[in-house]
């Protein structure tokens, strides 16, 4: 198995006080599922006119279309045009795919990582008049309207790879990779009518945290919860980066702790955002860590109770019989299974979606072959009324020269798993 993370390790723990809130997202409200049935719904093809690449999680109207991004493509001619900096698409029902907006680097943003809200807001982790990444919202007859070009360090952040959250006033919330007071990242809202933004938390990058990368998951409270993929308490052999926390930023702008990871046996450097159940428990995932085989260990499902107490609910095992290092995190379904993606391992190291039901009992729904089936699925699956999943693979697909200029590129695809 590769070692596709450097991994170091330590130990700290944290308090939560979760129980009795109200959430503004919750569990997925859809039938459990077991799947049976696996169907590539669309293949992107680069080149001139399509994206390649996505990363992101998509949204889905009530007609059943699907909204997404895409973190490069498509190539372009001739200048001033920047290539590669990725689109925003549409995929009917039906199947048929339309580019909603192609990004240009400046002023409208590059390369988005994190997808797209209901009311279509979205972030690029790059361009924008800074090339420190931008908010966007689609609509217009440009495709997409800046709102925020974010202006990094000291004062603002930089480079957003997560998506946003949205409160019922219409502000925006999301954090930030890189920048604030210490080029650790930062939490910020976004006023969208006025594109006014306000820093609500800049991370130090020692014991509060360092470098989020997830979504930011909102409280009814105001409070905003997510994960860092470094900083932590530096003890032993973490030292000096710190294997990520799990943390809170009440309204008032105060963060707090509320889990340090110790890599082994507990997980580390976790990317994605969290899910939360009507008990106040929080579900998420490490990329690295856990008891599984791989170096420094193969990630890790967790969970983190009202009392602070975190659980592992799953070691990944890694190839060829098991997924390994998953970037996103997980969808639960009302039964309180738990859904998701790991980005490699199975049974053609290419990863797999798997199922973790309420007995902590793994299942692999299915393994990609890397081929026209896709593969190296990053990004997070959500579920449809019926308990179908749906989801993205950042590689594979369709062959062809567009995605690389070899034979065997491919640019990725959509996909839904069927009960």
């Amino acid at each position: 198995m590769q070692n596709h993370s450097a991994i170091c390790w330590r130990k700290v723990s944290g308090a939560l006080a979760l129980a009795g809130l109200a959430w503004v997202a919750a569990a997925i409200v859809a039938p459990p599922a077991q799947a049976q049935t696996y169907t590539v719904l669309y293949s992107f093809k680069g080149g001139t006119t399509d994206g390649m690449n996505p990363e992101a999680g998509l949204f889905m109207d009530k007609a059943g279309d699907l909204y997404g991004t895409t973190v490069e493509g498509p190539a372009c001619t001739p200048a001033p045009c920047t290539a590669f900096s990725g689109v925003a698409f549409k995929l009917t029902s039906t199947g048929t795919e339309s580019v909603l907006h192609r990004f240009n680097g400046n002023p409208d943003g590059a390369n988005p990582y994190g997808g797209l809200t209901s009311t279509g807001f979205g972030t690029t982790s790059a361009g924008g008049t800074s090339n420190m990444g931008v908010v966007f919202k689609l609509g217009g007859t440009t495709g997409a309207t800046v709102l925020y070009s974010f202006k990094g360090p000291p004062g603002d952040g930089a480079f957003p790879y997560g998506g946003l959250t949205e409160d019922s006033s219409g502000n925006l919330y999301g954090a930030t990779s890189a920048g604030g007071a210490s080029n650790s990242g930062i939490v910020f809202k976004l006023d969208p009518a006025t594109g006014k933004e306000t820093v609500l938390y800049s991370f130090t990058g020692g014991a509060d945290g360092a470098f989020p990368y997830g979504s930011l998951l909102r409280s009814s409270t105001g409070s905003l919860y997510g994960t860092t993929s470094a900083g932590g308490t530096t003890t032993g052999n973490c030292f000096p980066s710190g294997c990520g926390v799990v943390f809170q930023v009440n309204a008032a702008g105060t963060e707090s702790v509320l889990h340090s990871f110790t890599g082994s046996p507990d997980g580390a450097y976790p990317y994605a955002g969290l899910i939360v159940d009507s008990a106040g428990n929080l579900y998420g995932t490490t990329y690295s860590g856990g008891a599984g085989a791989c170096t420094n260990g193969c990630g890790a499902v967790f969970k983190l109770d009202a009392t602070g107490t975190e659980s592992v609910l799953h070691s990944f095992a890694g190839y060829p019989t098991d997924g390994a290092f998953p970037y996103a995190g997980v969808v639960r379904d009302t039964a309180g299974n738990l859904y998701g993606t790991a980005a490699y391992g199975g049974a053609s190291d290419n990863g797999v979606v798997f199922e973790l039901n309420t007995a902590e009992t793994e299942t692999v729904l299915y393994s990609f072959k890397g081929t026209t089936d896709g593969g190296v699925p990053r990004a997070p699956l959500i579920l449809d009324s019926k308990g179908n999943l749906y989801g993205t693979t950042y590689s594979d697909g369709i062959a062809g020269t567009a995605c690389g200029g070899s034979p065997e590129d491919s640019c990725g695809v959509v996909f839904k798993v069927e009960p």
